[in-house]
């Protein structure tokens, strides 16, 4: 059986065959917003599957995504905490937690075991946690790089847009490269601040590994990351699948 996965986030959505061996070589991505029948039609034009796995923190786009596979009579399911995750979870209101933050907790504990700590670095950044007992515990959401960088621009009149990239030095000598060492190297103290916490928290030192957008640039700062997995959710979306249509 293949699978059409979907990972419909708040900037693009990514689309990827797969099967119970794997991920295929075959994906795309478009941008959220212009999600629509037309879009659909034109991006799984030629491509053969059998059944959709549909990963979403956009409402109106899983539901419109949803009715799509309904009109081609494939079966479809939309993942949320009542989907078969393999993995416990320790919340007091579960339908909170995002389906991505879940998809991320599924392919983490499956691909580290645990206890560990997934890093999803896109619009926002997310940090989820898996107990040393193997159950999803909660976890953590700030603003993303780009978000919190594009809010300092948008909210003050001189300070320019930045683009990101490793900073040289620790003093920076313009404006574009004192917004860049306070958004790189103050983030990745954001990010060592919050997994210290959460370890302390748990009693235990974890696995930590990373997805999104930004994972790559500030990994290369954070040595507790050990791993960047760049196709983190689609995994989990897959496990999922396989649990929900083959089990």
């Amino acid at each position: 059986m293949r699978f059409l996965l979907v990972d419909n986030s708040n900037t693009r959505t990514k689309f990827c065959l797969a099967t119970a061996d794997g991920l295929e070589s075959w994906n795309a991505w478009w941008p959220s917003h212009d999600i629509t029948t037309t879009t659909l039609d034109k991006i799984l034009h030629g491509q053969e599957w059998d059944c959709c796995m549909i990963c979403s923190v956009v409402p109106e786009k899983a539901r419109l995504m949803e009715e799509y596979c309904h009109s081609l009579h494939k079966n479809v399911h939309l993942i949320d905490h009542r989907s078969p995750l393999g993995i416990s979870i320790d919340y007091p209101h579960p339908e909170q937690i995002g389906a991505d933050r879940l998809a991320n907790a599924v392919a983490t504990h499956a691909m580290f075991g645990c206890p560990a700590i997934a890093l999803d670095f896109g619009t926002a950044l997310t940090f989820d946690v898996i107990s040393p007992a193997g159950g999803y515990l909660g976890g953590v959401i700030t603003p993303g790089l780009i978000t919190m960088t594009e809010g300092l621009s948008k909210r003050t009149a001189l300070l320019p847009k930045i683009s990101l990239a490793e900073p040289e030095h620790a003093i920076g000598k313009s404006t574009e490269e004192a917004m860049t060492i306070g958004a790189v190297t103050g983030y990745r103290g954001l990010v060592s601040e919050i997994i210290a916490k959460i370890e302390a928290e748990i009693g235990s030192q974890t696995t930590v590994v990373a997805t999104g957008g930004d994972a790559e640039l500030l990994a290369r700062g954070l040595p507790k990351i050990q791993q960047v997995i760049p196709h983190l959710t689609l995994e989990g979306i897959r496990l999922v699948a396989i649990r929900h249509f083959l089990i």
